[in-house]
């Protein structure tokens, strides 16, 4: 940090930047880890990656750590520049953000955006199986994308589509059968009501649809599922009733180029979610180098790799969003 900006304690923090943070801790991030730290000016904002909080089994490269500050980096610049700051940004080699702010004009797109920052949710249940009509495709490719991001979508009745799916069924075997990727889910997961509290990150018994039960009655019962057959068996059910899969790859890997891929993928759910559409991750293939290679081959995707795959469609109803540490929390100076 330049040693000319002086950082601020919580209660010093301007509200108009209280609240930018606020938006920027509702992005996602793997297994909800939040893994992100702040630290604050009067006219800047820095993003700081939280390696206690990476995932060293699932995402030993820090690829998907980045990818969520990427997503936090993007929501803060919504809500400064819907509140009328015009931003800037600043990479280091470490992968640490900073955001400095000047007073601009108020710019209605990140307005309309910001309406649906709290909308934006990951939708594991079975949907409808409804059709994304054409329109509402082509707003969803017109994103703006960062460098070395691409982005393809292919419909239910696709080969390609087909491709992914059998990549994702492979991906439970490899990762289902593993047992130090079982032991690293579970630290993770939280078993009911009590739990999400204490902890405010994590996969939540609720967001899998799960009762709210006693610990010693839901912990079994979640982690006795995390068995490939049953997890393909749900994902099946869930992608034969999306309407579409979307991927999005890089031509270029690095810190610099998954921050990138966050913010461009964070544009890509704020669409979703105004176009009423739900969306959840099917990463797995992702998250196993030879699967991701082999996927890339199969889709013909010459000199990209495939970083994130999404299902989209239309879901029966909004399910609970996942809890957040609140921005005080994650405050350092």
């Amino acid at each position: 940090m330049d040693q000319g900006m002086r950082s601020l304690d919580a209660e010093d923090v301007r509200p108009d930047i209280a609240y930018m943070l606020e938006q920027a801790v509702k992005a996602p991030s793997g297994h909800n880890a939040q893994p992100w730290l702040f630290r604050v000016g009067d006219d800047w904002v820095q993003i700081l990656p939280n390696t206690s909080k990476s995932l060293p089994v699932v995402d030993p490269d820090n690829r998907e750590l980045f990818i969520g500050l990427g997503c936090a980096v993007e929501n803060l610049c919504v809500a400064a520049r819907a509140r009328g700051y015009d931003v800037e940004l600043d990479f280091s080699k470490a992968g640490e953000i900073t955001v400095g702010m000047l007073r601009g004009q108020v710019d209605e797109e990140s307005v309309r955006q910001l309406r649906w920052l709290s909308e934006r949710q990951t939708n594991r249940s079975v949907y409808t199986g409804e059709r994304i009509s054409p329109e509402v495709l082509a707003y969803l490719r017109e994103i703006p994308l960062e460098k070395f991001v691409g982005l393809r979508l292919w419909a239910r009745d696709e080969e390609a589509f087909s491709q992914v799916a059998s990549c994702i069924y492979e991906g439970n075997e490899r990762q289902l059968g593993d047992p130090l990727f079982k032991r690293e889910l579970r630290t993770w997961m939280r078993f009911n009501k009590r739990h999400e509290r204490a902890m405010s990150d994590g996969l939540s018994y609720a967001v899998f649809g799960a009762p709210n039960l006693p610990r010693f009655l839901s912990e079994p019962v979640m982690t006795g599922v995390l068995r490939s057959d049953w997890q393909s068996q749900g994902d099946r059910k869930r992608l034969e009733s999306a309407s579409h899969i979307a991927i999005f790859t890089l031509q270029k890997e690095g810190i610099t180029e998954w921050i990138g891929l966050g913010r461009s993928l964070q544009r890509f759910l704020l669409r979703v979610a105004a176009c009423g559409c739900a969306c959840s991750f099917l990463n797995q293939p992702c998250e196993v180098s030879d699967l991701a290679s082999g996927l890339a081959d199969a889709l013909s995707l010459e000199g990209e790799s495939v970083e994130l795959i999404l299902r989209l469609g239309y879901a029966k109803r909004r399910m609970p969003c996942s809890p957040r540490v609140p921005w005080r929390e994650k405050l350092v100076r």
